[in-house]
């Protein structure tokens, strides 16, 4: 039997197919890791996935109904860590995905030692220095802010995971594009697909969504925006294929 604890409660993801721990306090999935499961290209039969930030699991599950590879997920929180593992037994999928309590920057050999087809990050989008309000939830903090790893570090360790040509996807924000692709050559991984999210038709991008290759050659494809509200409630057509599909 799975323990829920206080403020816990279990959803559904979208496509309704599995479920997930969720807690307000600590964290639930946002639109941008659903984005970010479905843009990466997955290998179908066979492989090795790794994702890092993992907070409470989402993306190995939801990439688990793409792919029939191993999925890793990485952890630093332990909170977030203990609601992943629980949500993974939920869903009957412990023989598929494994989640690691653990630092991006201080991995145990047992990553280390792997080299990996894919490596997927939603990580935390500002800076430390733009955090201001010391008095936060620290859960949140921690989530949002580069408060235990920067950018730097999140591409670094991508890097050092993937394979030769093999696959690493991160959502962000547009402001920090020019980190991102600086970081990204720095460490080798050559950006090859980018995708801006818009809120609204009639509004700037807030979410941008890249994958590159490790030592793959220069060139990068724009793909087109994807608009997610048609109206203040109201997702578009276009964003339900994604979101529900």
């Amino acid at each position: 039997m799975i323990t829920i604890h206080n403020n816990e409660r279990i959803d559904y993801l979208p496509n309704r197919s599995l479920q997930i721990i969720q807690a307000d306090d600590v964290f639930s999935f946002s639109i941008d890791a659903v984005l970010l499961a479905k843009f990466v290209y997955v290998p179908i039969q066979k492989g090795k996935i790794i994702d890092l930030c993992t907070g409470n699991g989402v993306i190995p599950l939801m990439i688990s109904t793409r792919s029939k590879a191993e999925i890793t997920g990485v952890e630093l929180q332990e909170r977030l860590y203990d609601m992943a593992v629980r949500s993974c037994k939920i869903n009957e999928l412990v023989d598929k995905i494994k989640y690691i309590h653990a630092d991006i920057n201080e991995l145990p050999k047992e990553i280390l030692g792997q080299q990996y087809d894919v490596v997927t990050c939603n990580p935390p989008y500002f800076e430390k220095k733009e955090l201001s309000d010391r008095n936060v939830n620290p859960h949140f903090q921690i989530a949002r802010h580069e408060i235990y790893c920067t950018l730097e570090d999140v591409i670094r360790t991508c890097a050092k995971l993937v394979r030769q040509k093999g696959k690493v996807a991160l959502v962000h924000r547009p402001e920090r594009l020019t980190d991102i692709f600086e970081n990204m050559r720095k460490f080798r991984i050559e950006p090859k697909r980018i995708q801006f999210v818009q809120p609204k038709a009639d509004k700037e991008a807030n979410i941008v969504l890249i994958e590159g290759i490790k030592d793959g050659k220069p060139g990068v494809k724009c793909l087109p925006s994807v608009v997610i509200y048609e109206d203040e409630k109201t997702y578009t057509k276009e964003f339900q294929a994604i979101y529900y599909g």
